[in-house]
């Protein structure tokens, strides 16, 4: 399964959380719902994952952690808030460059249309 092709799912379940429930909840329980239906959709989900930080050959475990990851390849960053500012998707950027991964998606539930929400952040493409 490719990048565009997980990205595609989650938008879908994002979509169907969104409408089901609104904006307005807390980040936590936005994610624990995305990881069941997720799962449910049979992909592979790592939640809460550590992403230590590789320096002069020495794993720094400094605290990153990645809300979900999808299929080892997708990274999702859930947020709840007034508004996404630049330092979240910078947050995302690292995430990717630390995993070497090459898609995140930046989500944030706290919109009147999730669409307006989602934000895609690409490293390596």
């Amino acid at each position: 399964m490719t990048e565009n092709e997980i990205s595609s799912i989650v938008v879908d379940v994002c979509y169907r959380i969104h409408v089901k429930l609104g904006p307005g909840l807390l980040e936590s329980v936005y994610e624990a719902i995305l990881y069941h239906e997720l799962v449910k959709r049979g992909l592979n989900i790592e939640r809460q994952k550590p992403l230590p930080v590789i320096w002069d050959g020495i794993a720094l475990d400094i605290g990153f952690r990645a809300d979900l990851i999808v299929e080892n390849k997708v990274i999702l960053e859930i947020k709840s808030v007034e508004q996404i500012i630049e330092i979240h998707g910078k947050q995302v950027l690292t995430y990717l460059k630390i995993t070497k991964m090459k898609l995140g998606l930046l989500i944030n539930f706290n919109v009147p249309i999730i669409k307006l929400g989602i934000k895609r952040v690409v490293s390596n493409l």
